[in-house]
């Protein structure tokens, strides 16, 4: 009996060492001093230290463990590993391991997240905010622009030059704002919570462009000339990247510059013939500078001896002979300007490219990289900002709107639809804040910037479906008082652009995320490329046998989370959400146990299976997200007011990645694998379901009653009380009825009638002569009537001003296809 007592504090022994992950060799220490004690001690004796010889002498004496294990292990690397093209090695290379390397390690430190120091704005930036920022939104007529002029007024226009908002990147010694990541996205929060043609108009020069590429990139010439000129918004920028031919696979541009001398301002000069179709360039049709990216060729080896360059980028100012620019796309009436931009054999001198000579050919690593800074503010603050607009006016609308007698908000069916609307919008805010905080301490974040781009552009979907279906015939009647319509029309847009959710799903989070964000995956794919066999060898066995411990641990780990329920993992609090970081942990080594199964036994072929890419990068994205609920609960003071809205996110991500692992393992084509992983993965089955009919009530009530939950959901969105603001309109509203409610129910008590809380104007009159109410009571009761009625009523038109709209426009678009028709 004793023996096996031994035997089992060795084993012991051999799982705390696995469980840690230590290093091999001062595992493989701790497990012989273990099996030494038992031998002193105990009874193990010569089989035991035979076997412990034969494991740990080829493992701990180098010459032998490289020769012999090392060498067919990077001789079966080579083979199965997927072939990477240069633009994809560029992407990798181009971002930067941040949070997300901490969710991918199996053992997340949560300290590390929370000592995270909480973003600010700067006086500076609060003050554009509330200053700028808050007199432009109340500029904004988004019928006008919309339905009549389709386009931003010419006074918006000059405000936001004068105002510098195209210059928020730009560095004030060019004259720019030099506003932080955070200031940033809070900027566009509030702009897309009133139009999107301001937030997008305002959000692609700050994004990823001229002014993000010279101030990285370009030559002193470049930026002395360009940056002033944009900070003063005399300079209108725009980026030609997508092809007809090339969408998503933006690295296969066919567009093509081909180095060559010619003549250029009356001087014969060194530069490029540029041939491009361009199209959806956001800007372009006002555009008084493009950005174009192409790919360059020497043929003639004017340049050196390499004759394709690769991607290139150049800044083309928009007078230059044979640039065609100007006509405009129609995406989904939401009329910001985005266009075709086109040229064929345009002559431009090689000091057009951006930093000049030098950068030929280096345009994809410096797209990649400003990529994966702009993809973490532009859509993913303008989906937050968004959501928590839809949050304040869906929650308000419930409240004002009845049917049967009772607000539509105290329906639980609408009450589902408020606490999803409400859940995203906190769980939104919460990774817009912590991605910028990420970008503002120097990260470029590729795989946290695609995590956010899909899942926040996506839960903008759903919140703004929710918020039709709350509205019903609201939202859907066209007209200056709908706040509604243009942002659904315009929600596939963000879908769309900046590389396509369907994209990003399948292969980039997870792509991405398998080789930046594993700890050895990336030092193995470098080791196999080294040209000298030593130093490669060398180099594979150090990253694979670091892989091969951190495999084992992590299998180890995801059994034991999984078979306690993550009861026995630690957390850095102690209150309710404890278990949420013992559950992150858990699914943390269940995503690293996955990844690595399915590397080494799918290989190469993983790469194809997108579908299970997927799966494995939801996993990376709701801990991803969910970790952000936690980081913005903590860093506002642990309020116990909005643990509701917590709770629901917490809980929708939990879920989210149960259903991912269920999916990734019924679909795994190696069936006695896919035994193995749910046995030690879900040997139970799912651990969490999304929040309860409570929670959701508790949110829903919030949405409907001003509160500070209600208010910190709502913070910083243009909610401005003024003449015109049909989301000002909504907060008094919402007030006065608030107010006039009890009032209501004393009238109906006093008279001994049910009523219907309609005709109040009406009713105070009745009230008022029956001695009821006092003067006071009955002009509340008049203002609420007429609140009410603004917020519940749609508009109509003459049939003529739509059909002569209709007919203005038809007449337009003819005489325009002549006119092309006969230049062709």
């Amino acid at each position: 009996m004793s023996d096996l007592l031994w035997f089992l504090f060795v084993l012991a022994a051999v799982g705390v060492v696995t469980y840690k992950s230590m290093p091999l060799n001062t595992s493989l220490i701790a497990v012989g001093a273990a099996l030494a004690l038992a031998t002193i001690v105990g009874s193990l004796g010569f089989f035991s230290w035979l076997l412990f010889a034969i494991i740990a002498v080829p493992l701990a004496y180098e010459p032998i463990r490289k020769d012999i294990i090392s060498t067919k292990l990077l001789a079966f690397y080579k083979k199965v590993s997927p072939e990477m093209s240069q633009t994809e090695q560029e992407a990798i290379d181009a971002g930067t391991v941040w949070w997300d390397g901490e969710l991918f390690s199996g053992k997340p430190d949560w300290q590390k997240l929370h000592a995270i120091a909480k973003p600010k704005l700067t006086e500076e930036e609060q003050a554009f905010l509330d200053g700028p920022c808050e007199t432009v939104c109340g500029m904004v007529d988004e019928w006008q622009i919309n339905h009549v002029d389709a386009d931003l007024p010419q006074e918006i226009w000059d405000y936001l030059k004068e105002h510098k908002f195209f210059a928020m990147i730009i560095e004030k010694k060019y004259g720019g704002l030099e506003y932080s990541a955070y200031a940033q996205s809070r900027v566009l929060q509030k702009l897309a919570g009133v139009s999107a043609v301001l937030s997008s108009t305002v959000g692609v020069p700050n994004s990823l462009g001229p002014g993000e590429l010279l101030q990285h990139y370009g030559t002193k010439d470049q930026q002395d000339y360009y940056l002033p000129r944009l900070a003063a918004g005399d300079e209108i920028p725009c980026f030609a990247l997508t092809s007809p031919e090339a969408g998503s696979d933006a690295g296969a541009i066919p567009d093509k510059g081909i180095v060559k001398k010619g003549m250029f301002n009356g001087k014969e000069v060194l530069g490029m013939s540029l041939t491009f179709s361009k199209r959806y360039i956001t800007l372009a049709p006002v555009a008084t500078v493009v950005g174009l990216a192409f790919k360059l060729h020497d043929p003639d080896g004017l340049l050196g001896e390499q004759e394709d360059l690769g991607i290139t980028c150049a800044l083309i100012p928009r007078e230059t002979e044979g640039l065609q620019i100007g006509r405009r796309h129609f995406p989904l009436n939401v009329p910001f300007h985005n266009g075709p931009v086109k040229g064929e054999d345009v002559f431009v001198p090689l000091s057009y490219i951006i930093g000049g000579e030098q950068m030929a050919g280096k345009g994809w690593r410096m797209l990649m990289e400003c990529l994966s800074v702009g993809r973490c503010i532009t859509l993913p603050s303008s989906a937050a900002g968004g959501a928590k607009q839809l949050a304040m006016a869906t929650g308000a609308y419930a409240r004002i709107r009845r049917q049967f007698r009772l607000p539509i908000g105290q329906m639980e069916g609408v009450e589902e639809m408020l606490a999803r609307i409400g859940g995203n919008a906190y769980l939104m805010d919460a990774v817009t804040s912590l991605s910028t905080a990420g970008v503002d301490l120097g990260q470029k974040p590729s795989v946290i910037s695609a995590i956010c781009k899909y899942h926040l552009t996506e839960k903008m979907r759903t919140a703004v479906n929710d918020s039709m279906d709350v509205h019903g015939g609201k939202g859907i009647c066209l007209g200056p008082t709908n706040y509604l319509g243009r942002a659904y029309q315009g929600t596939p847009i963000s879908i769309t652009v900046e590389g396509a959710n369907i994209l990003t799903r399948n292969m980039m989070i997870f792509g991405q995320g398998a080789m930046r964000c594993h700890p050895y995956v990336l030092d193995e794919i470098y080791a196999a490329q080294v040209e000298d066999k030593k130093e490669q060898l060398d180099a594979f066995d150090k990253a694979v046998w670091g892989h091969i411990g951190f495999a084992f641990g992590n299998t180890l780990r995801s059994l034991w989370f999984s078979v306690s329920g993550n009861r026995l993992s630690s957390a850095p609090v102690a209150d309710s959400t404890a278990r949420y970081y013992r559950a992150l942990q858990g699914y943390s080594a269940n995503l690293a146990f996955l990844t690595d199964i399915s590397m080494g036994v799918l290989g190469g072929s993983l790469k194809r299976r997108e579908r299970l890419s997927a799966r494995l990068g939801d996993v990376l994205s709701h801990l991803y997200l969910a970790s952000a609920v936690l980081k913005r609960y903590d860093e506002q003071g642990r309020l116990i007011e909005d643990l509701p809205f917590v709770h629901w996110a917490m809980q929708d991500s939990l879920s989210q990645i149960d259903i991912a692992i269920d999916d990734f393992i019924r679909n795994f084509p190696v069936k006695p694998v896919a035994w193995m992983l749910r046995a030690f993965v879900q040997p139970f089955g799912k651990r969490f379901d999304k929040a309860n009919d409570e929670i959701e009530h508790q949110i829903a009530h919030m949405l409907q009653n001003p509160c500070s939950a209600r208010d910190r959901i709502g913070e910083g969105q243009y909610l401005a009380r003024v003449e015109g603001s049909l989301f000002g309109d909504l907060e008094q509203t919402l007030e006065t009825i608030i107010k006039v409610e009890p009032i209501f129910d004393k009238i109906c008590k006093d008279l001994g009638e049910k009523l219907p809380m309609t005709q109040l104007d009406k009713l105070a009159e009745r009230a008022l002569t029956a001695k009821i109410i006092s003067e006071d009571d009955a002009e509340l009761l008049k203002e609420a009537e007429a609140g009410r009625l603004r917020t519940i009523n749609v508009d109509d038109f003459d049939p003529q001003e739509l059909l002569m709209s209709t007919s203005k426009n038809v007449k337009k678009r003819t005489a325009s296809r002549k006119k092309t028709a006969k230049a062709a």
